[in-house]
């Protein structure tokens, strides 16, 4: 996907122009629109409307409302639901939380931490000229409505442009996102999916990771059917990853008893045919180490579209079998025979994506100010994001800063480190 710097406009230029356009424009267009903003800390006081938008395949399944209820029941998080009506009905809901930190009061997506991309829930049936002003709109309006509360609106990791539409706020001023996503479109049939990578290479790693697998005893592709699976796969995941995180020097970002008492929320939630906000699928080895557990992989469904959320493998036994790739082909084909239509790698750049992904997907931080310090936040996030991307682009810059993180040996990490999860 080409990277079309249309959004980049100067965060203190943005408000100015919002100020402005909340005086002169939102007089002229509001009213003929009756856009309404409200802010709300209730999930239940929008549950009926927000299930009704979150059904369009434009809306992040991390905006969902069963997602965004199990963040809230395991957080001690402060809510701040913006809806926005016109003429009573429902039209979009920004799904936010207020996070304190040292200086500044961040008013974020709920749970962003630990979402891959977010877009907010916006109408299917938005009427195209108001698509068009809303951004405008909603910075004057946001501004108003959380200024007293929040220093900073940040509405991270938001692709402007998604599945062929553009998105309704995609007028605010935004930086780049320092990590992109990545997703493989999953065709008529598995061999059309592997036809559009180096086919011939993925079958020949996947037949030797079988070879290699069968000389230990052989295995087996389970996905986990009851709660009481899935919490016993989560909690050997925590293990595998707590292990990963140590030997590399990365901070734990899975640590925190109530990041893993959310996704232990997630995978007890009963699924439907095309909805399931944490299957749990794994490699369990056969033989004399009958079992064992070797790869697994948390995912996560909306219609026609599955997010890896993330992966660990047990580097002890078989690893020379590569079983976290063996289980993303089966994977992968099983929810090509289903009907899936995008399998989706989530944000960050691994080799391992890009050996499987044909599309790069851009992402961006939209950034708003609400008050002076807000303006410094802004300062301080968009120095951040260029900093990370900098780094990320010289490798042996990158390499320094690993091997330093590693003799640091940090544990854990903040609220919003972005850490390679996968």
């Amino acid at each position: 996907m080409t990277d079309v710097d249309l959004n980049m406009v100067p965060v203190n230029g943005a408000r100015r122009r919002g100020w402005r356009v909340r005086r002169e424009t939102v007089r002229d267009v509001a009213p003929a629109q009756d856009l309404k903003l409200s802010v709300h800390v209730s999930l239940q006081a929008l549950e009926a409307d927000w299930r009704a938008l979150e059904a369009s395949s434009a809306t992040s399944l991390h905006q969902g409302f069963d997602w965004c209820a199990a963040w809230a029941r395991t957080h001690d998080t402060q809510l701040l639901l913006v809806r926005g009506s016109i003429s009573r009905k429902t039209v979009f809901i920004l799904p936010l939380e207020l996070v304190r930190g040292w200086f500044f009061r961040t008013a974020r997506f709920i749970g962003s931490p630990h979402s891959n991309f977010n877009t907010g829930l916006f109408a299917e049936d938005l009427d195209p000229q108001t698509a068009e002003q809303l951004s405008d709109l909603v910075l004057g309006a946001l501004s108003a409505k959380l200024s007293r509360v929040a220093d900073i609106v940040t509405l991270e990791k938001m692709p402007l442009e998604w599945r062929g539409r553009r998105h309704p706020l995609a007028g605010l001023p935004a930086v780049r996102n320092p990590n992109s996503s990545f997703q493989l479109p999953l065709l008529g049939n598995f061999e059309e999916t592997l036809s559009q990578l180096n086919a011939k290479r993925r079958r020949k790693k996947f037949r030797v990771s079988e070879r290699r697998l069968e000389a230990v005893g052989g295995y087996e592709h389970i996905v986990a059917t009851t709660p009481q699976e899935r919490r016993q796969l989560l909690d050997l995941f925590f293990e595998q990853k707590k292990i990963r995180f140590r030997a590399l020097g990365l901070p734990n970002v899975f640590q925190a008893q109530e990041t893993q008492d959310f996704f232990h929320a997630l995978a007890v939630l009963e699924a439907t045919s095309d909805a399931h906000p944490l299957d749990l699928q794994a490699i369990r080895l056969c033989g004399e180490h009958q079992g064992r557990i070797v790869a697994i992989a948390g995912l996560s469904r909306k219609g026609d579209h599955v997010i890896c959320q993330f992966g660990s493998i047990d580097e002890d036994i078989a690893a020379d079998s590569s079983p976290g790739e063996l289980l993303f082909y089966l994977a992968i084909r099983k929810y090509n025979e289903e009907g899936v239509a995008l399998f989706d790698f989530g944000i960050g750049d691994q080799g391992y994506k890009r050996s499987w992904c044909t599309v790069e997907t851009i992402q961006r931080d939209i950034i708003l100010p609400l008050t002076l310090r807000g303006r410094l936040a802004a300062g301080a996030h968009r120095m951040a994001v260029r900093m990370k991307a900098a780094i990320k682009q010289d490798k042996r810059v990158y390499a320094f800063v690993q091997r330093w993180r590693q003799r640091r040996q940090v544990p854990t990490a903040s609220p919003t480190e972005e850490t390679d999860r996968d």
